[in-house]
């Protein structure tokens, strides 16, 4: 029997702690919004995460969700939040979602995110029993891209000009890793 997305476990790592949101968090939160770079990768308005109120709302109601798993990502070595995992857009009787992630600066370059996509991932098949979880990334984020193939995502192809950057349009790769891929690899593809 599959756990339930109502259930928000803490999950460890050797870098990173997943764990449910605290509201300490909307403050690591506001910050990592309010990074430009954040912004663009995650095709987000600028300035749409400063509002501290409307941040709290959010936050504080991601772990009475039952239909998605919203996970901050601590830094083990500092403590600190610095960004979130989630599952989300459950289809139950296919047994698949979505992923997203959001590293803000201070968890970049260190492989932080790399063992959180991990992590959840792990988590997505080995407790919830999903078959199938995907995501897409932005074209010019290819940092980002690196990660997911590292964990064992596979490019299924592209949606072409789906996010107005500035006075051009990008392109997003759509990603997705399936349950007996990671029964085989248990996220380390390469190795």
């Amino acid at each position: 029997m599959p756990v339930a997305f109502s259930v928000k476990p803490t999950l460890i790592g050797e870098r990173v702690l997943l764990r449910p949101f605290v509201d300490d968090d909307v403050a690591a939160f506001q910050a990592v919004l309010a990074d430009p770079e954040v912004a663009r990768l995650t095709g987000s308005p600028p300035g749409e995460g400063s509002d501290p109120g409307r941040l709290r709302a959010w936050y504080s109601s991601r772990n009475a969700q039952t239909d998605r798993l919203d996970l901050a990502v601590v830094d083990r070595a500092t403590g600190a939040c610095v960004g979130e995992v989630v599952l989300n857009e459950w289809d139950g009787p296919n047994r698949s979602c979505n992923f997203r992630t959001l590293i803000g600066p201070a968890g970049r370059d260190r492989g932080l995110g790399t063992e959180a996509v991990r992590l959840v991932v792990g988590y997505g098949f080995e407790r919830l029993e999903l078959h199938r979880i995907s995501l897409e990334v932005f074209a010019f984020n290819p940092r980002a891209r690196r990660v997911y193939e590292k964990v064992g995502f596979v490019a299924e192809g592209m949606l072409r000009q789906v996010l107005r950057d500035g006075g051009g349009w990008v392109d997003a790769t759509v990603m997705s890793i399936l349950a007996p891929e990671w029964a085989v690899h248990r996220g380390h593809p390469h190795s």
